[in-house]
């Protein structure tokens, strides 16, 4: 018979990977981040492809997303919004100055 794995086992918290957010164990993969490619349209094969986790360790941070969804959900739109007063900053320092118009 197989060995089983505690399935509680799969996701973790530690304050020095990424930032003490929940991830999968022995990875640095968020379930945060799990959880906005999923809400982007992504399969949980998807995400296993793009990580390099396995489908049960994507299911596991999927699981720990939809019981703490309010919470991460909250995270995401931190994050989004952050990144775009960061863009819109960006753009502004690139854009040159405005010249005053010519007296007539």
């Amino acid at each position: 018979m197989a060995a089983l794995t505690d399935v509680g086992s799969l996701i973790t918290q530690s304050p020095d990977i990424r930032g003490g957010r929940p991830h999968v164990a022995g990875t640095g993969v968020t379930v945060m981040r799990a959880a906005g490619w999923y809400n982007l349209g992504c399969t949980p094969e998807d995400i296993a492809r793009k990580t390099g986790r396995s489908l049960a360790q994507i299911h596991a941070a999927l699981a720990y997303y939809y019981t703490n969804q309010e919470a991460i959900d909250a995270d995401l739109d931190a994050e989004a919004e952050e990144y775009d007063r960061l863009a819109l900053e960006h753009r502004l320092q690139q854009e040159p100055p405005q010249q005053p118009l010519p007296n007539k």
